[in-house]
């Protein structure tokens, strides 16, 4: 299949890719590259593919032509990022994913994916949540992402099948790392200051997937039948993998030698608890095979953050922390405040 990938040179975008190419796709990238500065060499090479460079919010006709699926991951990425400005937030993951859409139905592109999010079920407590459970929803991320798939889903017939996948919180070394999700973060601080630091109290329930598992869930449906997932929403992840973020720090302990548990001063509850059935996924999409735990993640990062020496500055700082880049990249004037660029975006 021909592919068009929004996000290509993101977090999960720059581990999709070369796992498409593999599968035997073509891939098309789309991506504005606001993260070209925070590229971590030990998290693997950056495929080479043609690459549309622009905003999201400038897509014409032209640019979905073609194509046999689009997948769309592009987004502004968390909960801490999207309150920098919610407005933006719905301009960029809501508005513009469903330009996107609509763009890609006149086209008569096929089939189209989004990347939605867990994050969609906010706060729910101790009760398993299932696609079609109740939303909580506690952040301008999750309500972006839940108003997409409802103008997105609207567009849905007979000639246009729309998918929705919900990752669970995402970890894994990459190419465009992250240090500002849960086990990618306590695994850099156990290791460059010997103190797993949590940022919560601790108790909320969070599941968690690794990148590459996503990516194998993407591929597995945008090449099963139409009919399997047509319309349909699927969380992404292992039923197994519900953690509270306690157990995920006494994980990372276990791999990360000479660490200890810490609670930030700030630390308290977070509002964020959910705990998700992966059940669906299972069963409809038997070539989605999840590869990773916890464990096997957390010594990926480990091994990953040693190699690379990298420090608690950096990781906290304005290279690897989306927020505090993004608002570097304002204040340095390479960004205005609608976060569109003001210099030239290169691939």
């Amino acid at each position: 299949m021909k592919v068009l990938l929004s996000g290509h040179l993101g977090y999960i975008g720059t581990v999709m890719a070369p796992m498409l190419l593999k599968a035997g796709h073509q891939v098309v990238g789309i991506d504005a590259n606001l993260y070209r500065r925070c590229t971590f060499a030990e998290g693997g090479t950056i495929a080479d593919v043609p690459t549309i460079a622009k905003d999201m919010r400038d897509l014409v006709a032209g640019d979905v032509e073609g194509f046999d699926a689009c997948v769309h991951l592009a987004a502004l990425s968390n909960d801490p990022l999207s309150d920098l400005n919610p407005e933006l937030t719905y301009a960029i993951n809501h508005r513009a994913s469903v330009r996107f859409a609509e763009l890609a139905k006149q086209a008569g592109v096929p089939r189209f994916l989004f990347a939605s999010s867990c994050s969609n079920y906010g706060k729910s407590g101790d009760n398993m949540i299932v696609e079609t459970g109740e939303l909580n929803l506690v952040t301008a991320y999750g309500q972006s992402k839940v108003w997409a798939e409802r103008d997105i889903g609207a567009l849905a017939d007979d000639a246009f099948s729309p998918t929705f996948l919900r990752p669970a919180t995402a970890y894994s070394v990459s190419p465009r790392l992250r240090f500002d999700i849960v086990l990618n973060n306590l695994v850099a601080w156990g290791m460059t200051k010997g103190v797993i630091l949590l940022k919560s109290d601790g108790t909320p329930l969070r599941p968690i997937v690794h990148i590459e598992d996503i990516s194998r869930a993407f591929i597995a449906a945008m090449e099963a039948p139409r009919d399997v997932v047509h319309g349909q929403a699927f969380n992404v992840g292992q039923t197994a993998h519900n953690y509270r973020i306690r157990d995920i720090a006494e994980i990372v302990g276990e791999v990360v030698p000479n660490c200890r548990i810490e609670l930030a001063s700030d630390a308290g509850p977070d509002t964020r608890s959910y705990k998700v059935s992966f059940e669906k996924i299972a069963k409809t999409l038997p070539a989605f095979q999840p590869q990773w735990d916890a464990r096997t993640g957390a010594e990926q990062l480990y091994a990953a953050y040693k190699t690379s020496g990298v420090t608690l500055e950096e990781f906290e700082g304005a290279r690897y922390n989306r927020i505090a880049h993004i608002r570097k990249l304002i204040a340095d004037g390479a960004l205005d405040g609608g976060l569109r660029a003001r210099e030239p975006v290169a691939a």
